[in-house]
């Protein structure tokens, strides 16, 4: 990483960069993804009544560890583009370093008004303490609405549940503005086949160690619901980008999973005697059901589409997969996305993406690539040093 960013280009004069004041309305800001990337046939509408209360101060848990500014860029009358900046206090205690992140970026394909969105949430940063922006992050990789990155690689297939995607020209724009790449994350798509020969083996190595795979029981989701959080924070804690999640942040994602989830594609690992040891989370694709929603809103009449979509809906998002260190190379990870596929052909699943993974973490992208997983997308985060 250089030690001070190039020289971005300059926006036009016409064009304004203004914060959004606490309290005022929100809809610029969310109504701009619509005319950025409404022409793109690949593009899943946000739902609206679940990105509002995310950017809501006062709703969201994470608010209540972070400060988030709003920005948008104007001309004239109308919105070009827009940036959140925000300080994660719990990111950088938990790192004790000093880094400040942007994103919720939109953006029309101009280099100028691109550097003005990124050079205001710099300015906001350092003037906060701050000595790196990083990012995007939509907010952070516990509370996100969207995964982290820039989609640089695979624009010919649509997101899948809670994945970025965004025109291709915002890589060249983030080049422009003098960010430079600190990490790239990938996704993979699964297939349903399972080869007898590595199903056969899994079984074998999971017996061996003495560690039972079961999806969560609903029924005692209170208690699962903390387990489920102590793999978490023990299994994630060494991860680039972690922040461990308050019981807040945990019990709002319960929720928030609950009304979606499939109990049958959520799994944990336990020992003999019952202490967890491993999490995988897997949700059913609800953007095959969100984009039949054009204009995001669920009410008053979204939701008859949105329902008789997703009885329909065949393919799945593999969220996330943990193990507690000193469980992490007994290839136990493999043995669960295996369960886990024989889980979801038998209710009729016939794909799945794993996402997102580090582009480093080889472990986890050679357990994919065991079961004949194809790396098709590419995200990138960037830095800038401020």
């Amino acid at each position: 990483m250089s030690s001070a960013a190039p020289a971005a280009p300059s926006a036009a004069r016409d064009v304004r960069i203004r914060e959004i004041p606490h309290g005022a309305s929100m809809k610029p800001f969310i109504d701009l993804s619509w005319k950025i990337n409404a022409g793109d046939p690949h593009w899943v509408p946000p739902l609206r009544m679940a990105l509002e209360p995310v950017l809501d101060r006062k709703k969201h848990p994470f608010h209540q560890h972070a400060d988030v500014a709003y920005f948008l860029a104007e001309r004239g009358d109308e919105v070009i583009g827009r940036v959140a900046a925000c300080v994660n206090h719990q990111y950088n205690q938990f790192h004790d370093d000093r880094t400040g992140f942007f994103g919720f970026f939109e953006c029309i394909d101009d280099a100028g008004v691109a550097a003005a969105l990124l050079d205001a949430a710099a300015e906001w940063l350092r003037a906060r303490g701050r000595d790196l922006m990083r990012g995007p992050m939509n907010f952070s990789t516990n509370d996100e609405f969207s995964s982290p990155g820039v989609l640089i690689d695979g624009f010919d297939t649509p997101p899948a549940v809670m994945m970025s995607h965004n025109p291709r020209y915002y890589g060249g724009l983030m080049d422009a503005a003098g960010m430079e790449k600190t990490k790239d994350l990938v996704a993979y798509w699964i297939g349903p086949d399972i080869p007898e020969r590595l199903r056969n083996a899994m079984e074998r190595l999971s017996q061996r160690a003495g560690v039972t795979i079961r999806s969560v029981r609903m029924k005692e989701l209170k208690s699962e619901v903390a387990r489920v959080q102590e793999v978490y924070n023990a299994a994630w804690s060494q991860n680039w980008g972690f922040v461990p999640m308050t019981e807040a942040e945990f019990n709002h994602m319960a929720s928030e999973m609950k009304p979606v989830v499939d109990p049958d594609l959520v799994l944990l690992a336990e020992k003999a005697d019952g202490e967890p040891i491993g999490f995988l989370l897997a949700l059913p694709d609800l953007n095959r059901a969100f984009k039949h929603l054009p204009d995001g809103k669920l009410f008053p009449f979204g939701v008859f589409k949105f329902l008789w979509q997703k009885r329909k809906i065949r393919t799945a998002r593999l969220l996330t997969l943990g193990l507690k260190p000193g469980y992490q190379h007994l290839g136990l990870g493999a043995a669960m996305y295996t369960r886990l596929l024989q889980i979801g052909v038998g209710k009729g699943y016939t794909g799945a993406e794993g996402s997102w993974i580090l582009e480093d973490n080889h472990e986890m992208c050679t357990a994919l690539e065991k079961l004949g997983a194809d790396k098709y997308k590419r995200y990138r985060v960037y830095d800038r040093v401020l």
